[in-house]
């Protein structure tokens, strides 16, 4: 099955559980806007690699610090609204990003540090609790959003409501 689609960057999201169950959201640095982490697949990249890279680069998250619960089995795809696209952005044929999202638990207490790169994508973080981004995500993202957590919720209540 061909993943790529003219327009669309590949891309990964993370949703972190901690042991609490609660859920890694961070606040995009110059805005108001919280997200979970996410980030672009390399050429010929791993999706599941690229998400342990991912969680490494934006939150400081070591991949022997978290154990998989759940991949999404569905790719989702949104479109960036005109108003959020720079003018360079990517190429000009940008519509917005497909996903693979992935849900991990820590398995032990972290340091988050949100200052891995030279250019940081966050400058917040909190820990939330599971629906409580739906309630905030920029609209755009708020299908995809109530999407990946109904499809993920199963697995992360098997690992959570013990």
């Amino acid at each position: 099955m061909n993943i790529k689609e003219k327009g669309y960057r590949l891309n990964v999201g993370i949703i972190v559980a901690n042991s609490d169950g609660k859920l890694l959201y961070c606040k995009r640095k110059n805005s108001d806007n919280w997200q979970f982490p996410q980030g672009g697949i390399d050429r010929n990249e791993d999706p599941f690699l690229a998400a342990l890279r991912e969680l490494y680069e934006e939150v400081g998250i070591q991949k022997d610090k978290v154990n998989l619960i759940k991949e999404s089995e569905n790719w989702y795809k949104y479109d960036l609204p005109r108003k959020y696209k720079k003018n360079n952005f990517l190429w000009n044929d940008f519509k917005g990003q497909k996903q693979k999202w992935f849900l991990f638990k820590l398995i032990e207490e972290v340091m988050i540090d949100l200052n891995n790169e030279n250019n940081p994508e966050f400058d917040e973080f909190d820990w939330v609790d599971y629906w409580k981004p739906l309630d905030e995500i920029v609209e755009f993202k708020r299908e995809i959003y109530k999407k990946v957590l109904s499809e993920l919720e199963s697995a992360y209540k098997l690992e959570f409501d013990k």
